[in-house]
């Protein structure tokens, strides 16, 4: 056994105990032990989970492997029953109710995905690389429960289980799509933040993606396609291209922008597609203009995507967390809050249930998705640090258990838990502090729920159970 892990694991456990009833703390019910308040409840969860992964160690590893797709396929349907029976609450359908407590299934199903998508994985002759069919496969599993999670409007849960790509980049992907991911975040942010000003029939925003696509081109001919002096071409050519677009706009002539980069663009990647097909033969050229091609449909895309897909709400709190409007009274309210929490706290914290931000309750859910500003307000810096160098330490932990796996199953299994909890720390974490939209990530171990602590306990402990196992796999 890890015990090294096990520690961290309780540890962060009971530092989130402490921290959901500092959150919540009342002074007619002041026991952390009151049941009737969310601590009391909390410790409730908190004594099962430990129960659960007591039965998950002495649980025999070779039923994970074996029943993963079985798991998986009970968690889904499970996913799908959610859909019809669920009351709406705050507009999301995701939680079942079960008498006296509710579950959030899409808690559960990251563990069961994490398991099939390792059996894949694992699975007699499979290779990402090996075969087109296999990326499909791979990626139903994973967009399979996404999709059925976006059907309950439960837009933060089906994000995490896009932190699983970085598993597939571990399997061989290549990294290009990881680029081309990054490049889509950059264009969509670009668009969305510069598009008040417009030139040319074209904001700002689009202006300058244009430019970032013109430089992917050059660049990925370089260094991607080894062809300096076609670089060196193109490169003369945008320059030459877009000094002349920016003298019509300056002289007023009335030229569509969409048309005339257009044409500069279509005239570059002719030019590659000439040198394709005269000389160079190079596959790396056709993925070249096929990703300048994407990148333009994509930045075209932006604005329609903005308003007509993403929910009012949503657009707001894009438009906060980018700074294009401030509404300190509606969707800026809870993170304007939670940073004067956290900046209040200073270096050494107010000390504990000294918070005044927490306990005068300015701070929206605080003991749930914003625990971490009661945190910051009490214990400071200093203790803001600890908690996040303890989760630092528990990922690096957990990706050190997956290397050292002589199996692909329990590989896999580890480099999707770390994932999970690489994605809802950082991301929890940039919400709470205003670098990321709000957009209702837990904090694992921290923030009140007993889904969320299940969840990411079953998790850990599956792949602590398969880690206690792995001499038994050498000695086969």
């Amino acid at each position: 056994m890890d015990w090294v892990t096990v520690t961290i694991y309780v540890l962060l456990v009971f530092l989130g105990a402490v921290s959901i009833y500092a959150a919540s703390y009342d002074f007619d019910h002041a026991s952390i032990f009151a049941f009737e308040e969310f601590s009391g409840k909390q410790l409730r969860w908190i004594g099962l989970a430990l129960l659960a992964s007591f039965v998950i160690l002495l649980t025999d590893f070779h039923i994970y492997e074996a029943y993963a797709y079985p798991i998986y396929g009970l968690l889904i349907i499970l996913l799908v029953i959610t859909i019809f029976v669920a009351p709406d609450i705050n507009g999301s359908r995701s939680w079942l109710v079960l008498g006296p407590m509710s579950l959030q299934p899409a808690e559960f199903s990251k563990f069961a995905t994490a398991l099939a998508l390792a059996k894949l994985f694992s699975s007699y002759n499979f290779r990402l690389n090996l075969h087109p069919m296999n990326y499909v496969k791979a990626l139903f599993i994973i967009f399979l429960p996404i999709a059925l999670i976006l059907a309950q409007k439960e837009t933060g849960s089906a994000l995490a289980y896009m932190a699983l790509f970085f598993v597939l980049y571990r399997e061989g992907m290549s990294g290009l799509v990881l680029t081309a991911a990054l490049c889509a975040v950059v264009f969509f942010v670009t668009t969305v933040k510069y598009v008040d000003e417009v030139m040319l029939d074209l904001s700002t925003g689009e202006l300058v993606v244009f430019a970032m696509i013109q430089a992917g081109v050059v660049v990925m001919t370089a260094i991607y396609c080894k062809l300096i002096l076609v670089a060196r071409n193109l490169l003369l050519w945008f320059l030459a291209a877009d000094i002349v677009v920016t003298l019509l706009s300056v002289a007023g002539v009335l030229v569509s922008g969409q048309i005339l980069f257009g044409v500069i663009l279509c005239i570059a990647l002719l030019y590659l597609a000439i040198v394709y097909m005269a000389r160079y033969r190079n596959r790396s050229l056709l993925i070249t203009i096929g990703a300048a091609l994407l990148s333009v449909a994509f930045l075209f895309s932006v604005n329609k995507v903005f308003t007509d897909v993403l929910q009012p709400h949503q657009q707001q709190r894009i438009k906060v967390s980018l700074g294009i409007e401030e509404d300190l009274r509606g969707a800026g309210y809870n993170v304007n809050q939670s940073k004067i929490a956290i900046g209040s706290g200073g270096f050494s914290g107010k000390g504990f249930l000294n918070g005044t931000q927490t306990k005068l309750k300015y701070v929206p859910e605080q003991h749930t998705d914003f625990i971490f500003c009661t945190i910051g307000e009490e214990k400071g810096f200093i203790g803001s640090a600890a908690v996040l160098i303890l989760f630092l330490i528990l990922i690096f932990r957990v990706l050190a258990i997956a290397e050292r796996q002589p199996t692909t199953f329990a590989r896999v299994y580890g480099y999707c838990v770390a994932s999970y909890f690489i994605f809802h720390v950082s991301v929890n974490v940039g919400m709470v502090i205003g670098l990321c939209p709000v957009i209702g990530i837990p904090l694992p171990f921290f923030s009140y729920g007993g889904s969320s602590l299940w969840g990411f306990t079953f998790l850990l402990f599956i792949l602590l159970r398969l880690d206690a196992s792995r001499r038994e796999h050498l000695s086969y």
